[in-house]
């Protein structure tokens, strides 16, 4: 375990390497004891010092929601991270690749929220009931953290993504959006293609059976550390597709069929 003062210096640190555009060593090497509430207090102490910078909140991301990752990472749930208001791109826009270190996209489905949840207890429908409009999105990926130690070849654990804000980057909404009754979220499809070449297909269902489910999760899963979702925030549900790296000068598009579609370029 760590203190609260390590997890500060940590996430100062993890500041930096952003800022910087560069990675840190392992948290996982560096501190072998340290545990995913460990994790999760790092993290919480980042979102208070970008705060103090200046920065607002504006919604959270859920990860991990595949078994196959589930089971790479030796975890039996999912994990999250938050969404700064730096980190929100247009659609249809530029997205600077050299503020990024190894930026990979995805597609989701992401929740508008009008009321607040607030866990344990929350259900699918309480989210239903909660939500706006769900809404077409691309999340962006990074690393601040060695995804593979030079040395060792070790890979990185639920502590270093967790740590590292779930490798949360960024996150383009599409203008289409619907209300949750007005179509079945869990099969929605999306179809996302690079620089016009079909890179990934897949469909929300892959996220936990329902993407619904996932943001029920997140809500319990934050009441542990006496959070909630608020009215107002955005929530990336969690990946359909497999992340594919993009550079400078990369075309990104994913369609969501009814839902529409959402891009960005690289530049």
């Amino acid at each position: 375990m760590i203190d609260a003062r390590r997890a500060d210096e940590i996430a100062q640190e993890l500041i930096h390497a952003r800022r910087d555009v560069r990675t840190v060593p392992q948290l996982s090497l560096r501190y072998p004891d340290m545990t995913v509430a460990d994790a999760y207090a790092i993290q919480a102490s980042w979102l208070r010092k970008m705060r103090e910078a200046g920065h607002s909140l504006v919604g959270r991301k859920v990860g991990l929601t595949s078994m196959p990752m589930q089971r790479a990472m030796s975890i039996d749930e999912p994990d999250y991270g938050v969404i700064t208001d730096d980190m929100v791109f247009e659609d249809g826009g530029d997205v600077p690749a050299s503020v990024f270190s190894y930026p990979r996209v995805e597609v989701e489905l992401a929740y508008v929220l009008r009321g607040r949840l607030s866990g344990p207890g929350v259900t699918e429908e309480d989210v239903l009931r909660a939500t706006e409009s769900i809404v077409p999105a691309i999340e962006i990926l990074d690393s601040r953290i060695d995804m593979k130690d030079a040395a060792t070849g070790h890979l990185r654990t639920i502590i270093d993504t967790v740590s590292d804000n779930a490798a949360d980057a960024g996150m383009v909404l599409g203008s289409g959006r619907l209300a949750p009754e007005d179509f079945t979220a869990r099969r929605v499809s999306a179809v996302l293609r690079v620089n016009g070449v079909i890179e990934e297909t897949g469909v929300a269902s892959a996220v936990l059976g329902d993407p619904t489910r996932a943001v029920a999760w997140l809500a319990n899963k934050l009441s542990e550390y006496g959070q909630s979702i608020e009215a107002g925030e955005i929530v990336l549900s969690g990946a359909f597709s497999q992340s594919i790296p993009v550079r400078a000068g990369d075309d990104v598009h994913a369609d969501f069929a009814e839902l529409g579609t959402v891009s960005c370029r690289f530049c």
